[in-house]
């Protein structure tokens, strides 16, 4: 009889009780609060790194491109002109491919281009997660002139 006793006083214990579910689920919340908002952080710097690796290429690409037809694309022919040769004026007489394809920023929008730039002679730059002028953290621009 003793050892039934026994038996059934461990398998009461054995399993866990709702409280200790509960607290369970409470620390792996807590964990995750903490752990989550730096991943994301992590993320968006990842993105800005990756904007800024996107915009040297292309500042790069600019270079040889003036190089072979003494100045740099129009705006209205835009970044385009790295991967097809523009038709309108000036039509580049020495022209190739600079880029094999160009790539829209991190967050799927393309790069903006101006000539004449505002902050350099040409400006390449990403409008950041906001897809907007201007911003903080985040949305903030990000240009070939940083």
């Amino acid at each position: 009889m003793n050892h039934l006793h026994t038996s059934l006083r461990r398998a009461a214990h054995a399993g866990f009780t709702l409280i200790e579910m509960m607290v369970v689920v409470v620390i792996i919340g807590v964990l995750a609060a903490l752990i989550v908002p730096n991943v994301l952080d992590k993320l968006d710097d990842a993105k800005v790194t990756a904007a800024r690796t996107d915009i040297n290429t292309i500042s790069q690409a600019l270079k040889f491109y003036k190089i072979d037809n003494q100045r740099y694309p129009s705006t209205q022919q835009g970044l385009q002109a790295l991967t097809a040769k523009p038709t309108t004026e000036p039509v580049p007489a020495n022209w190739k491919p600079y880029l094999e394809k160009l790539p829209n920023d991190p967050w799927g929008r393309p790069y903006q281009y101006l000539n004449p730039g505002v902050k350099g002679e040409v400006d390449i730059m990403s409008f950041g997660a906001d897809g907007q002028p201007g911003g903080e953290g985040k949305n903030a621009d990000i240009g070939s002139w940083q």
